[in-house]
C-alpha cells in the first residue's frame, strides 16, 4: 500500500499527516514542543496511540526508540558512512536495515535482505512530503514510524547545516 507523508509546514512542533494513495487520512503524527529531543507520537484516525517514537540524545549519531503501548519495539541507529546514509535497526519484528541513495532522497527498509518498504522525497515541495510504498502484510505503522524517524534525522541534519 502506498501512504503520502506530509510535514505541515506552518505547524508549531511537528505535525504530520499520512495519507493513502487516494487521499484518505490514516494516521496523524503530532510532536512535543519544547523536549530536549524529538517526541512523537502516532495515532489512527480514532486517536488511539499506535507507536511513539523518542530520540536518545547526546550520541555521536542519531538514535531512536520506539515503543508501542509502553513496550520497546526497536532501536533505529544512524551508522557512519560517506556517501549513502544507511540506518541499523534492532527491532522485536525482526533485523531490519535502512538503505538511502546518494542524495539521501530515496531509501529501501529492508528486513532480513529483503526490501518491505520503499520511500521517495518529493523534490519540489514547501513542506517535507514523502510516498511510502510497503508491502501487503506489513505493520503499516511500525513502518512508517521508521520513515518518520528518517525524516527526523534527514531534516535535522539539513537544519543543522543551514
Amino acid at each position: 500500500m502506498r501512504f503520502v507523508v506530509r510535514q505541515r509546514i506552518f505547524s508549531f512542533g511537528d505535525s504530520f499527516t499520512i495519507k493513502d494513495e487516494f487521499g484518505n487520512d490514516h494516521f496523524v503524527v503530532r510532536g512535543r514542543v519544547f523536549t530536549l529531543g524529538n517526541k512523537l507520537r502516532i495515532y489512527d484516525m480514532a486517536g488511539q496511540e499506535l507507536y511513539y517514537i523518542e530520540q536518545k540524545i547526546l550520541r555521536f549519531l542519531p538514535e531512536y526508540n520506539i515503543y508501542q503501548s509502553g513496550r520497546h519495539m526497536a532501536m533505529v541507529k544512524r551508522e557512519f558512512t560517506f556517501f549513502k546514509p544507511r540506518f541499523n535497526i534492532t527491532s522485536t519484528l525482526g533485523n531490519f536495515t535502512i538503505e538511502g541513495n546518494f542524495l539521501g532522497m530515496n531509501f529501501s527498509i529492508l528486513r532480513n535482505g529483503i526490501p518491505v518498504a520503499e520511500i521517495s522525497k518529493r523534490w519540489f515541495s514547501f513542506s517535507d512530503t514523502y510516498g511510502v510504498d510497503i508491502a501487503e502484510g506489513e505493520d503499516y505503522g511500525f513502518l512508517l514510524a521508521l520513515a518518520i524517524v528518517i525524516d527526523q534525522v534527514i531534516h535535522d541534519n539539513n537544519r543543522n547545516n543551514s
